[in-house]
């Protein structure tokens, strides 16, 4: 159950909760919408960093979100579970666990992106990319931990975005 009061407009939690703050929400839409529908990123790349961040945040709505694309990219539920431990993982490509990392570090450790890492980071990525996915894990953090802070559940289908 959701933390905080809301009016039920029939759109599912995750959405609903939003509609308290009109004006806030078409922003958060408008990044959401930028992020899933200019990034250059590999659908997987983008997965595996999006997840990774999903499980940080523990947020319901994240780790039940799909990537529209996803299975004609190879993404089932065995790549999800391959992103919990990417490090071990045999079936994420060098940049799909690189992508991991990154998300990862962005959203526990920030500061132990030290030189030697972002020498592997830009070794594998472009710099549109690294700025792509740097732009894509901020969203992802901060809409991933509101929703999770809100207590807001997953719809009863997966969102495919």
């Amino acid at each position: 159950m959701a933390r905080i009061d809301f009016r039920d407009r029939g759109m599912g939690e995750h959405v609903d909760w939003t509609l308290s703050r009109p004006e806030m929400a078409m922003g958060m839409g408008a990044l959401s919408d930028a992020i899933y529908t200019h990034s250059k990123l590999d659908v997987r790349e983008r997965e595996a960093a999006r997840y990774s961040i999903a499980l940080i945040n523990d947020c319901a709505v994240c780790q039940d979100t799909r990537a529209k694309g996803g299975p004609a990219a190879g993404i089932d539920d065995g790549f999800y579970s391959e992103i919990a431990d990417w490090r071990a993982s045999t079936v994420l490509t060098a940049r799909e666990r690189l992508a991991a990392e990154f998300a990862q570090k962005f959203a526990l450790d920030h500061l132990a992106m030290d030189d030697g890492f972002w020498a592997r980071m830009r070794g594998a990525f472009a710099d549109d990319e690294l700025a792509d996915l740097t732009m894509c894990c901020g969203a992802w953090l901060g809409m991933g931990r509101t929703l999770a802070v809100i207590g807001v559940r997953a719809p009863d289908e997966h969102l495919v975005v």
